[in-house]
């Protein structure tokens, strides 16, 4: 029986259509602030791999993925373990944390605004078997930016599953015509929807404000000599291009068909690549293999959303069972990291550890500013602290309230019952004023020199379960700050150094 031929409708038409469709499904919104959270902490300045740990821990898959990867014989060459979000940031660097998490919070999103179909899963394990071919291709290459190369295998085929998630009935008659005629989806898809699946891709990746490099990578790359290396764009486009047949391949049957047909895209591609076959060869059965083993096997009510086994419990708020063990962790990867991280750095790993292991509501560093004679909120976690920030300021003048005994005392000091009336008076008032839900709470002073340098404060909020902080926990964060301590004073013996050798 023929196709009937549909009558060639217009781009603008057809992406009005998409957009009101993916109004309809309401995913948009919040997925689209998510992205331009990540990108926001990718561009941004002297604080960008706070920004970009704090962005990860407020997302509990994304953090068990990042400590994996971290973790993983790719970034084995860093020798030890990884605990913490802050210490994988210094080892991946902010650009392929940042290129991950955006890599999942795409797929994440559409998946939970896909339809139920097959089809549409279909699409998405393409899409997830694209990026493991990709970072294992990366990795045969020796190239640092794997991550990004996952994502733009991932999204590669952004405008296929676009309509085939958004237009179904659109996308059925583009492979039905292609199965009749043998015509190319992007040929039909001109006739069907007035414009090709990677110019729906890229008008896509740009409404959500991708990066620019990203968006250059949605389109296919035919095989062709090469008279030298290709520039890192066009390096991106290609691998994308392969991992993304590769993946199609494979999930269209298998067997010896698609032996065959990634046989033949490795011989196409090698060469562009910079590898030889036997390395894309070991690369597709790499990232297949990973994707069998890896702790994601289970799919959320058919929405192809994988569940990630964890080996590190979520935050939520209270004090986690294993609370020790990640205060351990936490401090042992501080330790490894003393001497070659920055001061900032192990403060992040430091806060990090406290709101983890501890599970508090917030935790946030307060740094001494000696010229203002203040104590300024300067690094926060946790659920809306972010915007009491420019109200937790208070004069370092020596008041008699908790926090500054704690800071002239140089002890950690714990406050189980905050909300009892006797206790009212030993608290300030901007405390008060900005943390009225606060059941308990903790000090934990930086001195050097015997002078207060600032401290860390953590909470549990009235909403929390009850909880107290047990003695072998209380070593742990005297070790903790000690840690940070050290950093700090040899920080300033190395500027004292700097500063005599300029005289």
């Amino acid at each position: 029986m023929s196709i009937p031929r549909t009558e060639t409708v217009s781009a603008d038409k057809t992406m009005s259509q998409l957009w009101a469709r993916v109004r309809q499904r309401g995913d948009l919104p919040g997925f689209s602030k998510v992205v331009r959270i990540i990108i926001g902490a990718m561009r941004g300045d002297d604080d960008r791999e706070f920004n970009m740990t704090r962005t990860v821990l407020s997302d509990p898959a994304l953090t068990q993925k990042v400590l994996r990867l971290a973790n993983s014989a790719m970034y084995s060459v860093f020798g030890q373990d990884v605990n913490t979000v802050s210490k994988a940031v210094i080892v991946l660097g902010t650009e392929a944390i940042g290129h991950l998490a955006l890599g999942l919070k795409l797929i994440d999103g559409l998946s939970a605004a896909s339809t139920e179909s097959e089809r549409a899963r279909s699409e998405m394990e393409k899409a997830v078997l694209a990026g493991h071919i990709a970072r294992q291709v990366a990795s045969s290459a020796s190239r640092r930016d794997a991550e990004e190369a996952v994502v733009c295998s991932m999204l590669h085929t952004l405008g296929r599953m676009m309509v085939a998630f958004y237009l179904p009935d659109q996308w059925q008659r583009i492979q039905a015509r292609c199965a009749e005629s043998g015509m190319r989806e992007e040929q039909v898809a001109v006739e069907v929807l007035g414009l090709g699946l990677d110019d729906i891709g890229r008008l896509a990746a740009r409404r959500w404000s991708l990066p620019a490099p990203l968006i250059d990578t949605l389109k296919d790359v035919e095989p062709q000599p090469v008279e030298e290396p290709l520039d890192h764009a066009d390096w991106l486009a290609a691998v994308a291009t392969l991992s993304s047949r590769c993946a199609d391949a494979v999930c269209s049957g298998g067997g010896e068909e698609a032996s065959d047909a990634i046989l033949a895209l490795a011989g196409d591609f090698a060469d562009m690549l910079g590898l030889d076959v036997p390395q894309l060869l070991d690369a597709v059965e790499l990232a297949q293999q990973t994707l069998a083993e890896e702790a994601v096997v289970e799919v959320h009510a058919g929405k192809g959303v994988r569940a990630e086994r964890r080996t590190v419990p979520p935050h939520s708020g209270g004090k986690p069972v294993e609370a020790i063990d990640i205060l351990t962790r936490g401090v042992s990867d501080m330790r490894g990291a003393v001497r070659t991280a920055s001061t900032g750095q192990l403060l992040t790993m430091a806060l990090e550890t406290v709101y983890q292991g501890l599970g508090f509501s917030r935790a946030v560093v307060f740094l001494r500013d000696q010229e203002r004679g203040q104590y300024n909120a300067r690094m926060c976690f946790g659920d809306g602290v972010q915007e009491l920030l420019s109200r937790l300021v208070f004069d370092d003048a020596y008041q008699p309230d908790v926090f500054h005994a704690a800071l002239a005392n140089d002890k950690i000091v714990f406050v189980e019952n905050a909300q009892e009336p006797s206790f009212t008076n030993k608290v300030p008032r901007w405390w008060k004023a900005s943390l009225p839900t606060v059941r308990s709470f903790m000090v934990l002073p930086l001195t050097v020199d015997r002078r207060p340098v600032g401290f860390i404060y953590g909470d549990w909020d009235i909403a929390s379960p009850a909880a107290k902080i047990e003695s072998h926990e209380f070593m742990q964060l005297n070790e903790l700050r000690v840690l940070v301590v050290q950093a700090v004073e040899q920080r300033r013996q190395e500027e004292s150094v700097w500063a005599r050798r300029m005289l």
